[in-house]
């Protein structure tokens, strides 16, 4: 008879218990860039936001649905040219207008991303007298 207790198992190893090899730390993913749908759904959102009016308004303006609309700001749809540039004049812009507004949005988003301070200038120069 063995002298070990008669409800305990011994268990032998098979190979020696080795700590599991260190493994490097995961590399943390650089931020992904923003796909221009959303740049351009942000822009039309904070516009139409600005002159304070509703979804059903500037849908209605520009002959688009009001769904679909939605789903342009939110960047879930990818608008046609003709559909930007119809959400656009509805909000008083042309088309080169969204697309310079997007690509300020664009360059804030990177500038953040590479930690750099961004700016208000947006090209115009501005005078003062005194």
């Amino acid at each position: 008879m063995s002298n070990e207790a008669p409800n305990q198992a011994r268990v032998i190893p098979l190979r020696p218990h080795e700590p599991a090899p260190h493994l490097p730390e995961p590399a943390v993913p650089a931020p992904k860039e923003p796909l221009w749908r959303d740049l351009v759904g942000d822009v039309l959102r904070r516009e139409r936001l600005a002159q304070e009016r509703t979804l059903r308004d500037v849908a209605d303006a520009a002959r688009i649905s009001m769904p679909y609309l939605s789903e342009v700001e939110r960047g879930r749809k990818e608008a046609s040219s003709e559909v930007l540039a119809a959400a656009a004049h509805a909000l008083g812009l042309d088309l080169g207008d969204l697309l310079s507004l997007t690509r300020n949005e664009f360059t804030q988003h990177r500038n953040r991303r590479q930690g750099r301070v961004s700016s208000p200038y947006n090209g115009q120069l501005c005078l003062v007298a005194a």
